[in-house]
């Protein structure tokens, strides 16, 4: 079945959530460690405010009633960028979906979104290791190439 793909609004933040539970499993278990805490009511609730207040934007591909992935995009700003330029935090196709051009369908919804916003650029962090290749690959079909160092992070909390 084809997908539509549709700007989610705050009502889909439950959808959303559970999409970013399934990611997170699946990363977690690809790399043998548990790197990620996820509370699915806290997911949802933090979504819902992201949407509404404007600051995060998700697509959703709908095949019929049911979601098959989810592109989420924000805004930052770098000098390097020249400007603002838009992130990728997260992008998901369900298993059923993948090798049927949803990702690719998700990337082009973020692409056409990027020329509105009158972004610069749009980057995306996979992670280097040889278990997310594939995804790497996919990200290279979609035009992105490798523009330097590792994803690094200090948790504050």
């Amino acid at each position: 079945m084809p997908c539509r793909y549709v700007e989610a609004a705050t009502p889909d933040a439950g959808i959303i959530a559970e999409m970013v539970g399934e990611l997170l499993q699946e990363i977690m278990a690809a790399i043998e460690s548990r790197v990620f805490t996820f509370d699915p009511a806290e997911t949802e609730a933090r979504a819902r405010t992201w949407l509404q207040d404007r600051i995060y934007t998700v697509f959703l591909a709908r095949a019929g009633e049911e979601a098959a992935g989810f592109v989420s995009l924000q805004q930052s700003h770098a000098l390097y960028a020249e400007g603002a330029f838009g992130m990728i935090p997260e992008l998901y196709v369900r298993p059923a979906y993948r090798s049927q051009g949803v990702g690719a369908g998700l990337v082009a919804e973020a692409r056409r979104y990027a020329s509105l916003r009158r972004w610069t650029r749009l980057e995306v962090t996979t992670p280097p290791l040889p278990q997310f290749d594939r995804t790497l690959r996919f990200y290279e079909r979609q035009g992105f190439s490798i523009s330097g160092g590792r994803k690094m992070k200090a948790d504050l909390t």
